[in-house]
């Protein structure tokens, strides 16, 4: 089953391309790396994919349904997309509580167990304002995993992890594969990618190469 499908798609902002003609087609529960150096593209297809950006010409369906502006974003969806922003003021379980409200899909225990498989303690009343850049990365994962989306998209995840929390983080890639997710994930580092992606895809000036 073909998850993302994308036929001539180009974007252009600005009068700057920053896709072009990009076809690629993803299947279920593949884990793809996209690999490429800063400012090659990379974020770019994922907020395609994600529907933050519509395409200037070309085609994106997302489990078969085109992104147009009927019908802006995916459906069961986890993200994690360059700097994520989250309230300063409140500590990390409450953070992921208020977010799980909007869709009402779970509960405590899996906010407290999620907090716990990125390595953050749900018991840690710090606020946000005063985690590191280590601890703001792992809950923005915590926050994509915690509804076992469907689709996973990841933007340089491993940045500012230590090794533990880069090993814990291939942990989670390998389990979310076993449930059943489609993951895709992007970095400058091939060495990230290597050792959990089925396919990697190298993209640079908005364009992918192979």
């Amino acid at each position: 089953m073909k998850v993302v499908e994308m036929t001539n798609y180009q974007k252009i902002i600005k009068g700057n391309v920053v896709l072009d003609d990009i076809n690629m087609e993803i299947q279920k529960n593949q884990v793809v790396g996209l690999v490429g150096r800063n400012a090659s593209g990379k974020t770019m297809l994922l907020r395609a994919i994600c529907g933050l950006i519509k395409p200037t010409q070309g085609q994106i369906l997302v489990y078969g349904k085109e992104l147009t502006n009927k019908n802006p974003f995916p459906d069961n969806i986890g993200v994690v997309i360059e700097n994520t922003d989250f309230w300063p003021n409140y500590n990390a379980f409450d953070t992921l509580k208020i977010i799980a409200k909007i869709n009402n899909k779970i509960g405590d225990e899996e906010i407290k167990e999620t907090l716990s498989r990125v390595g953050l303690d749900w018991k840690n009343k710090m606020d946000v304002k005063k985690f590191s850049l280590g601890m703001r990365k792992k809950l923005s994962i915590a926050q994509a995993i915690m509804e076992k989306p469907d689709l996973l998209l990841l933007d340089e995840p491993t940045n500012a992890l230590d090794k533990e929390s880069v090993e814990k983080f291939y942990k989670i890639i390998d389990d979310e594969k076993k449930r059943g997710a489609t993951i895709i994930i992007a970095s400058h580092i091939p060495e990230d990618l290597e050792r959990c992606c089925d396919e990697m895809k190298t993209i640079d000036n908005g364009r992918i190469l192979d």
